[in-house]
């Protein structure tokens, strides 16, 4: 399937809404949840309005992934980047029917390629322990495991802990 990211814009704000609130249900599996505020529309709105005024500062870099269509199949960002030592920190996440098609790898590629445009030097990741699907796309994409958390915290009934990634961008 071919896909573009492309950054987050003020008239994505409805697309992104009916997104999140489709995938709510199979996101909350994997992560915590937002919080019934979250999907609340007005909140959604000043939310959205909040990160992209944090993009224009620059602070962060948010995309949306989608078809040719330009249908949303997800997201990926790169958030607190640390300006002065070129570091971010990558999040993504791709909607329940698209999920198991490469779409997050493909994504991540993209996303690796435009931040070496913005002088990134290094994007750090984390996941849960029982995300084996996320590990697999950060490991294809050159990330290496820096440390697994030894705190655990209980998510659904499991007990889970962090497992904690980074790229380093090689310089040109």
């Amino acid at each position: 399937m071919d896909i573009s990211i492309e950054r987050l814009q003020v008239t994505d704000v409805e697309g992104l809404y009916n997104f999140e609130l489709e995938n709510r249900a199979f996101f909350e599996e994997m992560v915590p949840t937002r919080g019934d505020d979250y999907y609340n529309p007005e909140i959604f709105k000043r939310r959205h309005e909040a990160l992209l005024e944090e993009q224009v500062q620059g602070g962060s870099y948010f995309y949306l992934i989608k078809d040719k269509d330009s249908s949303i199949l997800g997201r990926i960002n790169l958030v607190d980047i640390d300006e002065f030592h070129k570091i971010g920190h990558l999040g993504y996440r791709v909607g329940q029917a698209y999920t198991g098609k490469g779409i997050a790898n493909k994504a991540l590629k993209l996303l690796i390629e435009k931040v070496t445009d913005e002088d990134i030097k290094q994007i750090k990741a984390k996941t849960t322990t029982n995300n084996i699907a996320s590990q697999r796309v950060l490991e294809k994409n050159g990330f290496e495991i820096i440390a697994t958390s030894s705190e655990e915290f209980e998510m659904k009934g499991q007990k889970l802990s962090f497992v904690y990634y980074a790229l380093t961008i090689p310089s040109c």
